[in-house]
């Protein structure tokens, strides 16, 4: 017959510390959180908020792409870097926005209050100067009474650009827009760069002023065009809106935002945090995942004070792809980090539209990005101004770029 050893009251003690753990592990996975959470054990500013971790559970279905902040990549042949030995460090944070999200009537769903009617509390307003809004009282930092959450991506019929006109008769020219009755702090400028995508700009402009002015932001939207039909640079047309829209303005905060991606959800506030930002973290296409932790593509805020440090975006990227992860190093390289929203607010919709061809030799420029940080950007670009016009949905900016021989 089998022995049975007595439990020892070292055993004991074990199996009561397990039980412990599991329990903790138990609570932590069904508690609702409403904190940041930190990646990473650099103390970083928390906007003051006190920080609490997701519990094991929720931060696995939230974040299960980004288990940890340490990655070594290496550059390959595909379109996502895969992760060995390229000597690298990736720190990033995910914050969510500076308001509770209980306090709004619809957390998941799509707002049966949302409609694209046309408004008429600034019609007929005289366009003014800005500098009469200084002695207006500063606009109150919580914005969430006038947010929905989840909105609809109308995405046809696709408007013309006269009903769009009569639908945001409010604008001000050059896609501006600010409130009347109360001072915002700082001025943001939307910098799209633009070609051949006609009915794209239609649906933006369509979904996003609106989204804009229920944010009660001080913005105007820049359409970069390029001219010509030489391979597209999409980073130095950022850097070029960058450049012109301070030519009109001293914009405090840039957000450069790709016109085939409509946010869903209005809680994803378009402003400039204290670290650079990733606002395109959960894309439908790619089933609202986080593709690869490095990742600084689609839709990115970045104060003007980080540009400048950064030195803008490179200019060496003639076609698709490489220059977001060349940022992305850029951000690494001068100790700052790249903050994102959580999936469940950082939602984004995808317009349909024939790929561009990549960048033959992206791979190559991003491998050698480090030694160009700080001669190729702002202080290297070149470009010619064709024309440059205020419509009344948005300002409009058409370059001519030169690709190198």
């Amino acid at each position: 017959m089998p022995t049975w050893c007595p439990i020892t009251p070292y055993k004991g003690l074990f199996i009561l510390v397990l039980i412990f753990i599991l329990l903790e592990y138990f609570f932590n996975t069904i508690s609702d959180t409403k904190s940041a959470i930190f990646f990473n054990t650099t103390k970083l500013p928390n906007h003051g908020k006190e920080s609490q971790a997701y519990g094991p559970l929720l931060k696995t279905l939230l974040f299960k792409n980004n288990k940890t902040n340490n990655y070594n990549i290496t550059i390959t042949n595909s379109s996502v870097p895969r992760f060995s030995n390229f000597t690298t460090y990736f720190n990033y944070i995910i914050t969510e926005p500076p308001f509770l999200a209980s306090n709004l009537n619809n957390l998941t769903g799509v707002s049966p209050m949302f409609e694209l009617t046309s408004t008429t509390e600034s019609e007929n307003v005289p366009v003014t100067k800005i500098s009469n809004s200084t002695v207006l009282p500063l606009c109150p930092d919580d914005v969430s009474s006038n947010l929905y959450g989840r909105i609809p991506v109308v995405k046809s019929p696709v408007p013309t650009v006269q009903q769009l006109e009569n639908t945001f008769c409010w604008l001000k020219p050059g896609g501006h827009w600010q409130p009347e009755s109360c001072r915002v702090l700082k001025k943001v400028a939307i910098v799209i760069p633009f070609r051949c995508r006609g009915e794209h700009l239609l649906i933006f402009l369509q979904h996003m002023h609106p989204f804009l002015k229920r944010q009660q932001l001080d913005y105007t939207i820049f359409i970069v065009e390029q001219d010509g039909e030489g391979p597209f640079n999409r980073a130095m047309l950022m850097n070029i809106g960058y450049k012109e829209a301070l030519n009109i303005r001293d914009f405090d905060c840039f957000i450069f935002h790709d016109i085939d991606l409509l946010p869903e959800d209005d809680r994803n506030l378009y402003n400039c945090p204290e670290q650079p930002r990733h606002m395109s973290v959960a894309v439908d296409i790619f089933k609202y995942k986080l593709p690869y932790p490095a990742i600084f593509g689609g839709v990115s805020a970045i104060s003007k004070e980080h540009f400048k440090l950064l030195n803008g975006f490179s200019n060496s990227f003639w076609g698709w792809g490489g220059e977001d992860d060349d940022m992305s190093n850029r951000i690494r390289y001068h100790h700052l980090f790249i903050s994102r929203y959580p999936l469940t607010i950082a939602r984004y919709t995808m317009l349909t539209h024939k790929k561009d061809k990549p960048s033959p030799n992206r791979y190559d420029v991003l491998k050698q990005g480090q030694k160009r940080f700080d001669k190729d950007g702002l202080n290297s670009l070149k470009y010619k101004l064709i024309q440059k016009k205020n419509n009344l949905l948005y300002t409009w900016i058409l370059v001519g770029i030169d690709p190198p021989s």
